[in-house]
């Protein structure tokens, strides 16, 4: 039997961002191994006019908790939904609440994080900063607590070539940025943003550092590991393959490349892809968990969950990978044929910019405008390469991260739990789970029907065949109007003309002569 399994077992467990991506997949897999724990606080705020029940009701009813609920009839038992706001400095957590918080949790797991690039500084600061103090605090008081394992980012300190594992300080102390926030207006704080984070690309970035700061400053009385994941993707094998269910790190990119919206990405081909598959981090999750709690290391241990060590795949060859997988599984309702290409040329980008993207959605929205419907392509056409123009920084570099306690907690584990809480990404073939990514972004995202490929296919033929004839006429005007204008093209023209007659002429005779 699994021994990481078995320690689950019986336990109270906290799991904060659990209506989140990872947090669904950590809960999932933590029901489906360990159906045996007695509970799983999740911190949880109505939304969208939904109830604390509602909302859990919604998570247990979608398709990643299927094979839960044959292994744990009760799930829904096992939940116990607490209302909590981490937008509020005390969090929002009823007395009674917190009280029972405090008295039973044993395992603490923080995935909560805004992971917004372009958030307000003074949100990010609260989501990934203040709310993990407040936590922490909490967590001091928690009696019977075994472990907190914080989920942080690999990028946290992405303004680094080579990243150790260990926390690296920040210019200014996180509690002053706390305390500022407090005070200092908007303006101000957009006109600070930039010195603040200094070479960091975003606010994410820099306040998951400030995040990690936080957790070694109020950690000396807790048993505490910090997990950095890289880009969490879609599922690798569990529960099965391709799961996703957000627009985060690729997931946005395939879309709109499937759909034709996207043509071209300014990006390095050669630079390392460090993709995750989030079932991969919630198995090491669960993994630290365990060692974290029964051997209690003298320090904080930090896990790089990451790719490019072990099996770099690279963003040129992913596009390429991505590509054949629209060929077998083509997106429905595409505009145009999906095509994207990787540029290190600026004036290139700007050009597929203006031309390739904004100028179609322009003449879609007159389309629009014309039928008396509301035009909306021009504005999710700028919010897309707003999106593209922030993933830049990560799509041009490269990082070395150590991974020593990553590689020690794998060899710590026995021959059952590496099989069942695996996170050896050695054994991924990238050809494979891109092919499964784009399914499940077509399945869960879109929700398009498999039944409807066929027709998809022939639709992209279609699009296919109207954008070659679209260029081949295009390559013909502009060459006419060449011709009739300028004397040296027109000297090009009967060279190339003649020189085809010659040829072809030497080909006859010589096939007459040879018979």
């Amino acid at each position: 039997m699994s021994t990481i399994a078995a320690f689950y077992s019986g336990k109270s467990i906290l799991i904060t961002g659990a209506t989140g991506f990872l947090g669904k997949v950590l809960m999932e897999k933590l029901f489906r191994t360990s159906p045996d724990l007695k509970v799983i606080y999740i911190l949880v705020r109505p939304k969208a006019g939904q109830t604390l029940q509602q909302r859990v009701f919604q998570i247990l009813n979608s398709k990643l908790f299927e094979k839960v609920k044959d292994v744990c009839p009760n799930v829904h038992e096992k939940i116990r939904a607490i209302y909590a706001d981490l937008n509020q400095n005390d969090l929002a957590i009823s007395k009674e609440d917190k009280q029972e918080l405090l008295s039973c949790t044993d395992i603490v797991f923080h995935c909560a994080a805004t992971v917004r690039f372009d958030d307000h500084l003074r949100h990010a600061v609260q989501l990934n900063v203040t709310a993990t103090q407040q936590l922490l605090l909490m967590a001091s008081q928690m009696p019977k607590l075994e472990a907190f394992i914080h989920i942080s980012t690999a990028f946290s300190n992405c303004n680094l070539k080579h990243i150790d594992e260990v926390i690296y300080p920040c210019p200014v102390e996180p509690k002053k940025i706390i305390d500022s926030m407090e005070w200092l207006d908007d303006a101000i704080i957009d006109e600070i943003t930039p010195k603040l984070i200094g070479d960091r690309p975003n606010t994410y970035t820099y306040t998951k550092a400030l995040g990690e700061m936080v957790v070694q400053q109020e950690s000396s009385n807790l048993n505490i590991a910090i997990v950095r994941p890289s880009i969490v993707g879609a599922t690798w094998q569990e529960p099965f393959p391709g799961w996703v269910d957000n627009l985060n790190g690729p997931s946005g990119l395939i879309i709109a490349a499937g759909k034709g919206f996207l043509r071209a990405i300014r990006g390095t081909p050669k630079a390392v892809a460090d993709l995750i598959p989030v079932d991969t981090v919630a198995n090491l999750t669960l993994a630290v968990g365990w060692y974290t709690a029964v051997n209690r290391p003298k320090s904080t241990l930090i896990y790089h969950c990451t790719s490019g060590n072990f099996n770099p795949c690279y963003w040129g060859k992913m596009g390429f990978q991505v590509l054949a997988a629209f060929e077998k599984i083509p997106f429905e309702r595409a505009f145009r044929r999906p095509y994207a290409d990787f540029t290190t040329n600026t004036i290139t980008t700007q050009y597929w910019n203006a031309v390739s993207h904004r100028a179609p959605a322009i003449i879609y929205d007159f389309y629009l405008r014309l039928t008396g419907r509301k035009p909306r392509m021009t504005k999710l056409m700028n919010r897309l390469l707003r999106t593209v123009s922030m993933l830049e920084y990560f799509l041009n570099r490269s990082w070395e991260w150590s991974t020593y306690n990553t590689e020690m907690l794998m060899s710590e584990l026995s021959p059952e739990d590496q099989r069942v809480f695996n996170f050896d990404v050695r054994q991924l073939n990238w050809l494979e789970y891109i092919e499964n990514y784009v399914l499940g972004v077509k399945k869960y995202l879109l929700k398009e029907d498999m039944a409807g490929v066929p027709k998809a296919k022939q639709h992209l033929k279609r699009l296919r065949n109207i954008h070659y004839l679209f260029n081949t006429a295009l390559f013909l005007i502009a060459w006419r109007l060449l011709i009739a204008r300028s004397q040296m093209a027109r000297n090009v023209w009967f060279f190339i003309v003649n020189f085809c007659y010659k040829f072809l002429s030497y080909f006859r005779a010589s096939s007459t002569l040879k018979v």
